[in-house]
C-alpha cells in the first residue's frame, strides 16, 4: 500500500527467519519503520517493515509471515519511506482489511493523497478543548457519561459481555446535533474471529450503517504486524476526513486487547526484556501514540473522537491494558457482568464509569438545561439504592424505612428502565432525560436536592401533567 518510491536499496543477504521476522545484513541509511519489499525466489513480493536496526543486523516484520521465504534466493528491497496508505472521501461506505485494501468487492480507491499511518503530532498550542456533545442513542452513555467531540472514552468489557453488539449499536445510532454538521464513523475490528467479523459486516449492511462508515476488518488469522498497523490506518483515514473534509469523526477500535497481545508477541519475538505480565515496557508510550490522535484543532471544523473497546482479562480492571488506558484517556465506560446476568442490556456499570469531559458537553444549547442536575440526582439516588441493597442482604428488607424502600425500588427500576434498553432502540437525549424524570418522580420532591427548583417545575411529570 506504500506509494511508489524512486529511492530503492537492496540488501545482499538474509541471515535468519524466525516466526514472522526476517534478519538481514545491515546497509547504511536504513531507518526504523521503513517499508521493505521481500522479493521471494518464486518471483512473488511481500511487504514488510523494519522494526529494529543495529550495526550487526536489520530485523524486518513481514506481512503474511516468512514460511515461504527462502533465505538463499530471497532478497530485501528497501523503499526509503514509512508505511503509507491511499486516502479519499470515497472510502465512506467501503470495507477494507488492516492495511487499507478493499475487501468488499468494490474497485480500488482513487487516492486524494498518500499518508503516513503514524500521523503527524498535533501542536499542543493548536488543540481546542472538547466541548460539543455526541449522541449515541444509548441512555447510559448520553445521560450519565456523555461523550464530546475530540474526547477519547474507552469501553472496558470482559470476555462474553456484549461489547461487539454495543459497538455495532453505536455505529448505527451515533450522530452529532446541530444543522449542517457532517458526521462519519471509522470502525476498526482488531484481531476478531471470523464469526465476529461477519457479524459486523452483515450488521452494517443490513441496517444501512455502512453509508456513513469506513470499516476496517482484521481477523485473528491475519499477520501480527497487521494488527499493529490497523488502529493507525483507521486513525489516518479519520484524520483525513476530519482535517481535510470538515467531518466530525467517531473512531471505534475493538478490541484493543488484541492489539496489545500482538505488541507483546512482537516484543517476545524481538527478545526484549518484558515488563508487567510479559508486556513490553513501552506499551504505555505505544498506546499514547494511538489515543492522543483524538482531538480538535484550531481553524479546523472537523474533529476526531475515539471510543476504543478492550476486554479485561479475568475482568481485572487493574490489568496493564485497562490500567494504562485509563491513565491516557478521559474516563472509561465499564460493563458489568452482574447486570448482564440479570438480563440487562447494555450492562453499563454506572458507578464504575466516568466521563471526565462530560461537564463541558452538556447543558443549555448543547443537550438540555436540566441535564447536569438530572445526571447528579440519578447518580446520587442510584448510589443510595445500591448501598441499601447491600444493607438489605444483612438486615432484611423489612428492617428498612419507607424512604429506604423507595430508593431500593428506584435502583431496580433504574437498572431495568434507564440503563436497560433495546439493542435496536435509539433514544434521543430528550427522551433519555424525560425517562430520568419519570424515575425521579418515584422519590419525594424534597429529596431532589441536586436539581434546580425551576427545572423541577418545568420537567417533573407531576407539573407537566398539570399543563
Amino acid at each position: 500500500m506504500a506509494q511508489p518510491s524512486l529511492f530503492i536499496r537492496e540488501s545482499p543477504k538474509l541471515t535468519r527467519a524466525q516466526g514472522s521476522l526476517l534478519i538481514a545484513e545491515p546497509i547504511p541509511g536504513i531507518s526504523y519503520g521503513e517499508v521493505v519489499e521481500v522479493l521471494l525466489g518464486t518471483g512473488d513480493t511481500r511487504l514488510g517493515q523494519v522494526i529494529d536496526v543495529s550495526k550487526d543486523a536489520v530485523v524486518i516484520q513481514v506481512f503474511g509471515g516468512v514460511s515461504e521465504v527462502d533465505l538463499k534466493y530471497s532478497r530485501i528491497r528497501y523503499r526509503g519511506e514509512t508505511l503509507k496508505i491511499p486516502v479519499s472521501i470515497d472510502m465512506l461506505g467501503r470495507m477494507f482489511d488492516g492495511l487499507g485494501r478493499p475487501i468488499d468487492g468494490g474497485p480500488p480507491i482513487v487516492p486524494e493523497d498518500y499518508l503516513d499511518i503514524n500521523g503527524s503530532p498535533i501542536n499542543p498550542a493548536s488543540r481546542l478543548p472538547p466541548s460539543e456533545f455526541i449522541e449515541t442513542g444509548i441512555s447510559a452513555i448520553d445521560g450519565m457519561n456523555s461523550i464530546v467531540r475530540g474526547q477519547k472514552l474507552p469501553i472496558f468489557s470482559g470476555s462474553g459481555l456484549p461489547h461487539n453488539r454495543i459497538a455495532a449499536q453505536i455505529v448505527r445510532q451515533a450522530r452529532v446535533r446541530g444543522t449542517g454538521e457532517s458526521f462519519a464513523i471509522v470502525f476498526a475490528a482488531i484481531g476478531v474471529s471470523y464469526d465476529d467479523a461477519m457479524f459486523f459486516i452483515d450488521n452494517f449492511r443490513r441496517y444501512g450503517a455502512l453509508e456513513h462508515t469506513v470499516a476496517f476488518i482484521n481477523t485473528a488469522d491475519s499477520p501480527v504486524i497487521e494488527r499493529i498497523a490497523i488502529p493507525r490506518v483507521a486513525l489516518t483515514v479519520a484524520e483525513h476526513l476530519a482535517w481535510n473534509h470538515d467531518i466530525h469523526v467517531l473512531v471505534i477500535l475493538t478490541d484493543m486487547t488484541n492489539y496489545c497481545e500482538a505488541l507483546r508477541e512482537l516484543s517476545a519475538a524481538r527478545e526484549e526484556v518484558p515488563s508487567r505480565r510479559g508486556y513490553p515496557g513501552y506499551m504505555y508510550t505505544d498506546l499514547a501514540t494511538i489515543y492522543e490522535r483524538a482531538g480538535r484543532i484550531s481553524g479546523k471544523k472537523g474533529s476526531v473522537t475515539q471510543m476504543p473497546i478492550l476486554t479485561m482479562p479475568d475482568d481485572d480492571i487493574t490489568h496493564p491494558i485497562p490500567d494504562l488506558t485509563g491513565y491516557i484517556t478521559e474516563g472509561q465506560l465499564v460493563l458489568s457482568r452482574a447486570l448482564w446476568r440479570k438480563g440487562i442490556y447494555p450492562p453499563f456499570d454506572i458507578l464504575m464509569s466516568l466521563s471526565r469531559l462530560m461537564k463541558d458537553g452538556i447543558g443549555e444549547g448543547k443537550t438540555r438545561e436540566d441535564h447536569r442536575g438530572v445526571f447528579m440526582q440519578l447518580y446520587s439516588a442510584y448510589a443510595e439504592g445500591t448501598k441499601l441493597r447491600e444493607l438489605a442482604v444483612v438486615v432484611g428488607t423489612e428492617a428498612l424505612s419507607q424512604r429506604d424502600k423507595k430508593y431500593l425500588e428506584f435502583a431496580d427500576r433504574f437498572e431495568k428502565e434507564f440503563i436497560g434498553q433495546g439493542e435496536y432502540e435509539r433514544r434521543t437525549i430528550e427522551e433519555t432525560l424525560d425517562k430520568g424524570w419519570e424515575l425521579l418522580a418515584m422519590l419525594p420532591e424534597d429529596e431532589l436536592k441536586h436539581v434546580r427548583i425551576e427545572h423541577i417545575r418545568k420537567y417533573h411529570p407531576k407539573y407537566r401533567k398539570k399543563e
